[in-house]
């Protein structure tokens, strides 16, 4: 019974380890696809500046969302 509860455990680790793979994103190679690349970049960044900015210092959070971001009352 324990060699049984070892082995499942085994797999469903190995199992959950797979899931966990990155996904691989291509460079762009036209302008269009590297100016697309920049604005996403830009979107990502303005929205964690903005969560940054409305979350709460209470918050458990707040550190995680602010992490990277510049504060202008820093």
């Amino acid at each position: 019974m324990s060699r049984l509860l070892t082995l499942t455990v085994m797999v469903a680790a190995a199992t959950t380890a797979a899931c966990a793979v990155p996904i691989y994103e291509p460079e762009p190679v036209s302008g269009y696809q590297w100016e697309r690349r920049q604005q996403a970049i830009e979107r990502q960044q303005a929205e964690r500046e903005r969560l940054c900015r409305i979350t709460k210092d209470e918050d458990p959070r707040k550190e995680e969302l602010c992490r990277g971001v510049e504060r202008e009352n820093d």
